[in-house]
């Protein structure tokens, strides 16, 4: 996965700012939303790779965000992480059960943040085998 672009969507500015710093430094493309509607309208203009989405936002939850972008052939490729303080297993189904691809507890460093986004863009390199006979 070639990842440049990320949008974090989040009601808490102190976590967004963190994780703003920290990804920016570490070479990404940031954009951030404080709420569901914000997330959707930033989603069409930045068109994000990745996404880490809180699921209690105000004006649209991150289960309907998560739903509309889903709904949307054009994004189905966006990884989209879930980063929630709601992190029982009703929780997580309810969450893949609306198309999210991973699911992250609060609280969290953001370099366990970082860390994920390095595990998931290697996992989905293609690799290359070859006969060594």
């Amino acid at each position: 996965m070639s990842l440049k672009r990320i949008l974090l969507v989040d009601d808490e500015p102190h976590l967004i700012r963190s994780l703003s710093f920290i990804l920016s430094k570490a070479g990404y493309e940031i954009a951030t939303a404080a709420d569901g509607e914000e997330a959707l309208l930033k989603l069409v203009e930045f068109k994000p790779e990745m996404i880490f989405l809180d699921i209690m936002m105000p004006k649209k939850n991150g289960y309907e965000v998560c739903e509309a972008i889903r709904k949307t052939p054009e994004y189905n490729d966006i990884y989209i992480i879930v980063l929630s303080a709601k992190g029982g297993d009703i929780d997580r189904l309810k969450a893949l059960t609306v198309g999210v691809n991973e699911f992250m507890s609060k609280p969290f460093s953001p370099v366990d943040v970082l860390t994920k986004i390095k595990i998931i863009t290697e996992e989905t390199q293609p690799v290359l085998v070859t006969n060594k006979s």
